[in-house]
């Protein structure tokens, strides 16, 4: 993998505050770590080593100490630099707790356009696949990279993150991955949400000369237009494809995008289409904030891997959340096998018990120990899915015993809420509840609606 463009030092210092200066009503910061890494298409050539690839950084760099810090910083990266002209530029974030404070940047003024030397463009031969990390200081509008970029494209999957002060995708790049903020920009359109970003990316498309672009849109996703031909369609049309993303709790958002653009060069690189290459990305990047995002990508260990959606993880940090906001845990379990409209009011009502709602599912296995070797109809990744799609399930934990007594213990709900026409103390989760003061209620039950009247007339129609 080849990473092209604009390398930083970023610099994250995080603390407490607890009072004001005396000189001016501002917040002191008693300082707790201060994090040093990478930045720009740094990042983008870090997320890559950190997948398993072996990865090239072609970028300029100033003559400084602080150039010689970001050469530390990327001991597993081939570094092919050329003189940069300028200073180094330095973003120095401030975080109190898990809220920003303030930015500092430093030798961040336009430097000029730098020259690529031999090296520069000798090293995008024989990538598997390039990412052009551009952060408007000039590496992706140097003329000799650029050529060597465009004619790279003919045979290499290209994927472009573009920055509104910096140079635009050379003809023939594969995906070029824009935000809605930068898309706006590029364009003179207006409007909001999908007809927007499905109008926005078939203009640039166009206008670019490229084979697609995804416009990115945060926690709903990526719209994708791509050019079609070659498979009887007309040649030049453009086909448009809505990439929804999994249901995260997010926290920093910084570094998504390069993780999606990293993600989407390695599903080009595998050989994928364009929309399951973009789909991967808009997958990776959410796994990426669910992890915990450029904090924990530069933690010992490495981000933890964290399937989405339904994983545990994410539903811990949901309680942790609410629980932390003073709001209430609520919980519900079943096998939700077939979903139905006894289901829905169910949880319904349980979610407005309290300010969070955490689904225990039965895992497969579960389900046909209970229920008998031709359930269940649906497997668990499709009802996590359906029951995630519910504006009042917030999370969801998949269980493999009889019972979701261990799951429940690891979350300890404030609420355990059940459906039916029996007496709360009679639930067996009762018990449970109880070792950590929580309470067992029922919520209404609505005769008449079930998996098993459902499953019959589905087979009665065959």
């Amino acid at each position: 993998m080849v990473v092209v463009g604009d390398t930083l030092l970023d610099v994250d210092v995080s603390g407490t505050s607890e009072r004001l200066s005396p000189d001016a009503p501002v917040p002191v910061v008693d300082v707790r770590t201060d994090d040093r890494r990478a930045g720009g298409a740094g990042l983008v050539a870090s997320m890559l080593v950190r997948d398993g690839h072996d990865v090239t950084l072609v970028t300029v760099l100033s003559d400084d100490d602080r150039a010689e810090e970001i050469r530390a910083l990327l001991p597993d990266v081939r570094v092919v630099a050329g003189p940069s002209g300028a200073p180094t530029p330095v973003k120095t974030r401030v975080r109190v707790v898990d809220h920003a404070l303030v930015r500092i940047d430093e030798g961040c003024a336009t430097p000029p356009v730098p020259e690529a030397t031999t090296e520069m463009t000798a090293a995008l031969e024989g990538a598997d696949a390039i990412v052009v990390a551009d952060y408007g200081r000039g590496v992706a509008a140097s003329e000799g990279l650029r050529s060597a970029l465009a004619a790279a494209a003919r045979t290499t999957p290209v994927v472009w993150d573009p920055h509104p002060k910096g140079a635009a995708p050379v003809a023939g790049t594969a995906v070029v991955t824009p935000n809605t903020s930068e898309a706006r920009r590029f364009t003179d359109l207006s409007g909001e949400g999908v007809p927007f970003a499905t109008d926005a990316a078939a203009e640039l498309v166009r206008t670019w000369d490229v084979d697609a672009v995804a416009v990115t849109m945060g926690d709903r996703g990526a719209l994708v237009a791509s050019r079609r031909g070659g498979d009887g369609t007309e040649p030049g049309a453009l086909d448009s494809r809505f990439v929804p993303a999994p249901s995260v709790t997010a926290g920093d958002p910084c570094g998504a995008g390069d993780r999606l653009a990293a993600g989407v060069a390695i599903a080009l690189a595998e050989g994928t289409d364009v929309a399951e290459a973009v789909a991967a990305g808009v997958l990776a990047a959410s796994e990426y904030l669910a992890a915990g995002g450029v904090t924990a990508l530069f933690a010992d260990d490495g981000p933890a891997p964290v399937p989405v959606p339904g994983v545990d993880r994410d539903a811990l940090r949901v309680v942790h959340e609410v629980r932390s906001a003073g709001g209430t845990v609520v919980a519900t379990g079943g096998c939700f096998d077939l979903l139905h409209a006894g289901h829905a009011r169910t949880l319904s009502a349980a979610r407005a018990l309290g300010d969070c709602l955490v689904v225990c599912l039965n895992s497969d296995e579960s389900v046909r120990a209970l229920k008998g070797p031709e359930r269940p109809i649906m497997t668990q990744d499709d009802r996590v899915e359906l029951l995630l799609a519910l504006d009042c399930v917030d999370a969801v934990v998949v269980f493999d015993e009889h019972t979701p007594d261990e799951a429940l213990r690891r979350f300890r709900p404030d609420v355990w809420a059940k459906g039916g026409d029996y007496a709360a103390s009679e639930l067996p989760e009762a018990a449970t509840l109880a070792e950590w003061g929580g309470r067992v209620v029922t919520v209404p039950f609505h005769p008449g609606r079930s998996t098993t009247r459902l499953a019959a007339a589905l087979a009665a129609v065959g």
